[in-house]
């Protein structure tokens, strides 16, 4: 996924001309087969009604979502939803084309989540702001979404947890913000590696460099995709053959919940690109 950005990237006093240019982009650059998307300004600012009104109504199909910073409750979605369906009905582009995705960048956003992730069947997908989020709690320090070594254990546990049990109740990706040290790649790779294990989609980029290390952090090894398939085959043979429930896979049991998380695996690394290995 690629989001063009009309909020923080952009100067209040190019907030508008902003629109233009994102628009052009939209319709003039190669985007694969990517999910592109906007990020507008926040409901709280002058500016929303407009960047959708204008970007939305003019970008024509190619533009598949919306991205909304700092939602403070499920209304903010809301919101959004009505005024895009009306920016659809205007502007021809089929009734429910356009996804949103959701950002949780303020304490009232955290304690609002499990609503805010049920607020729509338009959204796609939640996201974690850690630069705003620690703004908003007024945690001491001057960089955002990094690791603090001063702290015994990892201060953005419970944030991390409860957004992904709100987005997963509800069907939605789970995705963390940017790690903003962009030139320290090991770094990146330890702390994306707390999300991912936590069962997080994946993670912003904001460099090529940052994306390479974070394809790898979030898709699985090859390792893993070659068991994935082992498990489903053995767990096939057992259910289908020998019409048993559960078996031994190596030194382990293996039965349904073992074929959910192997499942997991698979689809995730199909996404990636990844096949089976040759025996």
């Amino acid at each position: 996924m690629t989001f063009l950005d009309l909020e923080d990237s952009v100067a209040p006093n190019e907030k508008v001309a902003a629109r233009a240019k994102v628009v052009n982009a939209i319709k003039t650059q190669a985007w694969d087969d990517r999910v592109l998307c906007v990020r507008v300004n926040a409901w709280d600012t002058a500016w929303t009604y407009g960047d959708v009104i204008e970007v939305v109504g003019n970008a024509g199909t190619r533009l598949d979502e919306v991205m909304l910073p700092k939602v403070q409750c499920a209304a903010d979605v809301v919101a959004l939803d009505l005024l895009l369906t009306q920016v659809e009905k205007n502007s021809g582009l089929p009734a429910g084309h356009i996804g949103i995705e959701a950002q949780i960048e303020t304490a009232r956003g955290l304690i609002n989540v499990d609503d805010i992730c049920a607020a729509s069947p338009r959204l796609e997908a939640i996201i974690f702001g850690p630069a705003d989020f620690a703004a908003s709690i007024e945690m001491p320090v001057l960089t955002g979404g990094v690791a603090i070594p001063e702290y015994p254990g990892d201060h953005f546990h419970y944030v991390f947890s409860r957004i992904l049990m709100a987005g997963r109740a509800n069907g939605l990706q789970v995705i963390d913000g940017p790690f903003l040290k962009v030139r320290d790649l090991d770094a990146l790779r330890e702390f994306a590696m707390r999300t991912r294990m936590l069962g997080y989609d994946g993670k912003w980029a904001l460099t090529p460099d940052q994306a390479l290390v974070l394809n790898e952090v979030y898709s699985p090894t090859q390792e893993q995709f070659d068991r994935a398939w082992d498990i489903l085959e053995a767990y096939r043979v057992a259910t289908e053959e020998n019409k048993s429930g559960a078996v031994m896979f190596g030194d382990e049991m293996i039965d349904e919940a073992s074929r959910k998380m192997a499942t997991k695996f698979l689809s995730r690394g199909t996404r990636a690109g990844l096949t089976r290995s040759e025996k």
